[in-house]
């Protein structure tokens, strides 16, 4: 168990420049999704956008309300208002709207809800120490997926051309280098997250080049793959999650490069939609990783603790005796 303070738990706070970045994040989402029905040609019933909305938010403030009350604090959205609400909500908001623009259910809108609902809860249950603090390790909307897609097999990730089924000639271009230029600035400058995106990128295109020469893969069309609107909102607004990715640099790397690589042998051993079990796996190691460490620095300060008092009992042992000198003191 995390070691908890005699002090009275206090909700846990987002970072400003995080609170920034989940704002950005939202209103980026919200937008692209408002577009991709009116204009370029999302194919999920209009309805569901809401229904995902409604399911994230009751999941979030429900488990939150118990949470809250299990440790003893104040729930998150309270205390500041709207305000507080509404910034409470951010992730949940990102997760339902990732969830059902990435995934395609057919007509079975219970199997979105069912996903929504895994994604938020995720976050409550897969958790690992992060300096002294339980943080939850899975990319929520990756892992509502890639849930969904291991327990549905006649379920599918949104067809790639709906980002772009209505539009043609140089809009193609523009929706990407929109997309581009906002994830760069939100990484770069809020998030720190640009050393992942380059990894990632960079170790993206040489699995690419290594498949084709070592197991036949067309590899213009693997890099071409690069080129799609899925892969660069997939590289800028999913893997970049500043909740479940690391937070310097060579770890960033680490991670990026890690994801690339494991999708490279995914694909290379033909199991489909890679590239969310690729961030799954990833993630899930992640968090292994993390509780080892905690593990192992809990035992080496037991170990330390256990020495120090064998050292005390050992020292009180050899302490030579101090007997009465038989002086007496006069009372007065």
């Amino acid at each position: 168990m995390i070691e908890m303070s005699d002090k009275a738990p206090t909700p846990p706070r987002h970072d400003p420049k995080v609170i920034i970045a989940l704002r950005n994040f939202a209103i980026s989402i919200t937008v692209f999704n408002t577009v991709g029905y009116v204009l370029l040609g999302f194919e999920q019933p209009w309805l569901w956008p809401f229904i995902a909305l409604a399911t994230g938010y009751t999941v979030e403030i429900v488990l939150e309300y118990i949470a809250a009350r299990v440790e003893g604090r104040a729930p998150r959205y309270a205390g500041n208002g709207k305000r507080g609400m509404v910034e409470f909500l951010y992730p949940a908001h990102i997760t339902s709207l990732a969830m059902n623009m990435l995934i395609y259910v057919n007509d079975q809108v219970l199997v979105l809800i069912f996903g929504v609902t895994v994604a938020v809860g995720a976050k409550w249950v897969l958790r690992a120490p992060v300096r002294g603090k339980l943080r939850h390790f899975m990319n929520p909307s990756n892992f509502g997926i890639a849930v969904i897609l291991m327990i549905l097999p006649w379920a599918s990730i949104a067809p790639p051309y709906h980002f772009t089924e209505n539009v043609d000639t140089w809009i193609d271009w523009l929706i990407p280098g929109i997309i581009i230029l906002g994830g760069s600035m939100i990484n770069g400058k809020l998030t720190g997250r640009m050393p992942l995106i380059v990894a990632w990128v960079g170790v993206f295109a040489l699995q690419s080049i290594v498949r084709g020469l070592f197991f036949g893969t067309s590899i213009s069309g693997a890099l071409g793959t690069m080129t799609g609107v899925a892969f660069i909102l997939f590289s800028n607004y999913m893997i970049t999650d500043p909740g479940t990715s690391p937070s310097r640099p060579a770890a960033q790397m680490v991670f990026g490069g890690g994801v690339a690589l494991t999708y490279g042998f995914y694909t290379a051993v033909h199991i489909p939609y890679g590239i969310f079990f690729a961030t799954a796996t990833v993630c899930l190691i992640r968090g292994v990783f993390l509780w080892s460490l905690y593990l192992v620095d809990k035992a080496r300060e037991q170990r330390a603790a256990q020495e120090r008092r064998a050292a005390g009992e050992t020292l009180a042992q050899d302490a030579p005796a101090h007997p009465n000198t038989g002086k007496e003191v006069a009372s007065v």
